[in-house]
């Protein structure tokens, strides 16, 4: 009965564990410098506080497990607030949120460089990833769901 107890114990921990590993986000800051030390591709999250979608995304998509394994064991994972008014120096540059000046809920820098699109306007959520030499290899400007997601990273 004991080895019994023990077992279901074990079991629950376990399983609890699983189920709360979490993306291991950084920021374009500690991209630089992880980029310095080891090359790989890097997956950029752009979100915003007000979007359902982005908060349904961290909610669903990066918290799949084959979809958290693939982040934290193949890419550089960036999650950056693309209204931040932090400045942000990055391979010798500081960028920054000129909009957030003149108008409530600018957008950074950073994400209006990376993820603008020509004669659209930005919309959130958006997942650019990049291969080792920075270049943009996939983005999507929408919800993704965890097979959605999946198939981004893996570029089908």
């Amino acid at each position: 009965m004991k080895k019994f107890l023990f077992l279901t114990i074990i079991l629950c921990w376990q399983t609890q564990s699983a189920q709360k590993a979490e993306v291991n986000w950084i920021g374009f800051e500690q991209l630089e410098d992880s980029l310095k030390v080891e090359t790989k591709p890097v997956v950029i999250y752009f979100y915003t506080d007000w979007c359902a979608y982005c908060k349904k995304m961290d909610r669903n998509a990066f918290r799949n497990q084959e979809v958290v394994s693939a982040l934290n064991g193949g890419y550089y994972a960036v999650k950056m607030n693309a209204e931040s008014t932090e400045n942000i120096e990055f391979d010798g540059q500081v960028f920054r949120n000129e909009q957030a000046e003149k108008k409530r809920n600018g957008i950074h820098q950073i994400p209006l460089l990376l993820a603008g699109r020509k004669n659209e306007s930005l919309a959130f959520p958006v997942v650019m990833v990049l291969d080792k030499d920075f270049r943009i290899k996939r983005k999507s400007h929408q919800y993704l769901t965890s097979e959605m997601m999946k198939k981004l990273l893996k570029g089908s």
